[in-house]
């Protein structure tokens, strides 16, 4: 019945005109000074609830706050810096939110990076995988006692198509003996996925409040296709495929009904309803078998608990 309703809504078109009044909502959003997520946390903002925008650059994070103020006067924003990529700056991150905030009611992990050459993390990571998997798994749990004490809570992790082409190299997470920008691209988006499906299985076992789900925005013109990537990929996705790509604002439906929808249930991976999934209104969309695979499953988490040292205390 639930996916019957996630299809009848890309049917009928679902926009963010069509979110829940969100006053009184507490809302982090990654990577939310351009593309998606500005467009997610502007709809946040339109709807009345006070937007953490969570971003790595504070002056473009600045920009997007006086826009968003300009755009709705008296709104709740805020810019708190944090490198996705640095464990240590999610975790000032976190400190710093506790000492301000008792409860958080949406977290979407947004924010990402895009086969750039290869790179290793403070941490020493394959970059991709640090920003897109280790930051928001650290990030989601050194806030879930914040998201626990919240109203209707909700993590939406944002993933992609590309996580039913992917594998994960455990044998060479950081590329160190051989490194394709878009394979280890992939292979992060495989880990967003395993990871938003782990933790919808977990939170349900312990009984938790708190919902996981997994978006994807489709083919969306934002930097993330120009800013990292090099060569061939950035060619291909930069000019070639553009002329395909929806707006940020329609790429941010999934997430933002992941997010505030009622018909929605954890686990659901909500993407773009229409051919190859790269346009459309929000609708359930398919998980590949390998991202519920319960080894595989188990394996990351084991893993990125070690690699961030964060471990996640459900309570029920």
């Amino acid at each position: 019945m639930m996916i019957m309703m996630c299809h009848m809504s890309a049917k009928r078109g679902w926009t963010a005109d069509q979110m829940p009044d969100q006053t009184g909502r507490v809302a982090v959003v990654t990577g939310a000074n351009s593309g998606v997520g500005l467009a997610t946390a502007r709809a946040f903002v339109a709807k009345g609830a006070h937007v953490i925008l969570a971003v790595r650059d504070e002056i473009k994070g600045r920009q997007a706050m006086v826009q968003l103020e300009a755009e709705h006067p008296g709104a709740g924003v805020e810019v708190r810096l944090v490198d996705l990529a640095d464990l240590e700056s999610v975790r000032s991150f976190s400190h710093r939110l506790h000492g301000d905030h008792a409860s958080l009611d949406v977290l979407v992990n947004n924010a990402g990076i895009m086969a750039p050459p290869r790179r290793l993390s403070p941490q020493g990571q394959e970059m991709q995988f640090a920003a897109n998997h280790l930051g928001h798994f650290a990030l989601t749990g050194l806030l879930l006692d914040l998201l626990e004490a919240g109203s209707d809570p909700r993590v939406v992790t944002v993933s992609s198509p590309n996580h039913r082409k992917a594998t994960i190299f455990f044998d060479d997470l950081t590329g160190a003996r051989k490194y394709s920008p878009m394979a280890y691209y992939n292979q992060s988006k495989l880990a967003n996925a395993v990871f938003g499906w782990q933790l919808h299985s977990r939170l349900t076992a312990a009984g938790s409040p708190v919902r996981s789900l997994l978006a994807h925005p489709g083919y969306t013109a934002t930097n993330l296709q120009t800013s990292a990537p090099v060569g061939m990929v950035r060619f291909l996705f930069g000019r070639v495929l553009k002329p395909l790509a929806q707006t940020p604002e329609r790429g941010a439906l999934p997430s933002l009904f992941a997010a505030t929808a009622a018909q929605v249930a954890g686990g659901q991976f909500i993407g773009p309803g229409g051919r190859g999934e790269l346009n459309g209104f929000p609708t359930q969309v398919e998980l590949a078998p390998g991202a519920a695979d319960e080894e595989i499953g188990r394996r990351l988490w084991d893993l990125s608990e070690g690699l961030t040292d964060v471990r996640y205390a459900f309570k029920s």
